[in-house]
């Protein structure tokens, strides 16, 4: 069947449309054009939105799920946790660190603080998927504007976009996970609290001194934003761009009958990956985007368990990443990469199929 015939059966568009792509290019490009104006038009449907907005949400959600105690391990490496520093690094490090959680607090200690990652990546994830849906069709509204900078220009964005509107719940979810005394278990409350009043001056009579001492509180939450939006610019870029052209390449003429859902060999998006391409893609576009952000994802982690430590500093960026530097090296930009690639690979391979699998499910 051509291309474009797949494309109106998938669209929903009468094949009378493109009826002109049988035997002749120009008519054939102008059958793609046809179905990508009327994918475009239906994208910006309040009703498209919804959907895709519910699939990326419990895609975030699954993918989260499945590497929850790998996270809060990684995290506490990457923080520099005093308890804890003496895994990172080992060969067996990971797994005497889990062990370690586990004697102490049981399973639920491998999965403290993910209420708040589940609280926060619904809608992470459901930003960043319609977002991207959005953002692409947009940028790529035609199919000779496919190209790699439009799709890593529209993952950044998509990324970017989420980050902004989630990340209050992203720093109490660290703070959550780099608890690791008995004494003491800090609630959801108590953290809030206590992010609010750092670094806060006192309390003052005057209105202008109490809107500088409200606006510092809410500034809190955001401490470690910026390598956050700088490394997501690349992650999130990244990502989109990998798992895209591994998709483009699965769905060439030598490799479509196996990777494929219908066997053929086809640009047309509408027809599925068979399950093993569609996990190897999102795999493979989770490694490459982790490589390439996480020397800023280790600043953002000190940058936001700083209120914790007992200097009670807050630095920036470079003085973090010059702290970093004297402490550890080249090597330290990269510390818990190892748990990073084992967390990452199932995350994404995990985010992508489930996504891509409840797109089909809700008739999008």
């Amino acid at each position: 069947m051509p291309a474009s015939k797949t494309s109106v059966r998938n669209s929903n568009i009468s094949p009378t449309l493109l009826e002109s792509s049988n035997g002749d290019d120009v008519g054939h490009q102008e059958g793609l054009r046809v179905a990508k104006a009327y994918d475009v038009e239906r994208t910006h449907s309040s009703d498209y939105i919804l959907r895709s907005g519910f699939a990326g949400g419990l895609a975030g959600c699954a993918a989260k799920s499945i590497i929850a105690p790998l996270d809060r391990v990684k995290i506490l490496f990457q923080t520099s946790s005093p308890e804890f520093a003496k895994y990172s690094g080992t060969r067996m490090g990971v797994w005497r660190a889990a062990h370690q959680i586990y004697s102490q607090d049981g399973v639920l200690g491998l999965f403290q603080g993910h209420s708040a990652t589940l609280l926060r990546i619904f809608p992470y994830a459901a930003i960043k998927f319609v977002v991207y849906e959005q953002i692409r069709s947009v940028l790529i509204s035609r199919p000779e504007q496919e190209t790699n900078v439009r799709r890593v220009l529209s993952g950044s964005l998509a990324g970017v976009s989420s980050v902004f509107c989630t990340y209050p719940l992203e720093l109490i979810r660290v703070r959550l996970a780099y608890e690791t005394r008995k004494d003491q278990r800090a609630s959801f409350v108590h953290i809030c609290k206590q992010i609010v009043n750092e670094g806060r001056p006192a309390p003052s009579s005057t209105s202008g001194e109490r809107w500088i001492r409200n606006w510092r509180g809410l500034q809190n939450f955001y401490r470690g934003f910026s390598p956050t939006v700088l490394g997501m610019l690349p992650y999130a870029g990244v990502s989109f761009w990998t798992h895209d052209t591994i998709h483009d390449i699965f769905r060439s003429q030598l490799l479509a009958p196996y990777a494929v859902a219908d066997g053929s060999a086809s640009s047309d998006r509408h027809v599925p990956l068979t399950v093993w391409a569609q996990l190897t893609a999102g795999g493979l576009a989770g490694m490459v985007s982790q490589t390439a952000s996480y020397p800023l994802e280790v600043v953002r982690r000190r940058m936001q368990v700083g209120g914790t430590l007992k200097e009670k500093k807050f630095p920036g960026i470079w003085s973090t990443a010059r702290v970093i530097w004297l402490e550890h090296g080249f090597r330290g930009f990269f510390v818990g990469l190892t748990i990073g690639y084992i967390k990452v690979i199932p995350m994404a391979s995990c985010s992508f199929f489930v996504y891509e699998r409840m797109k089909i499910l809700l008739g999008i």
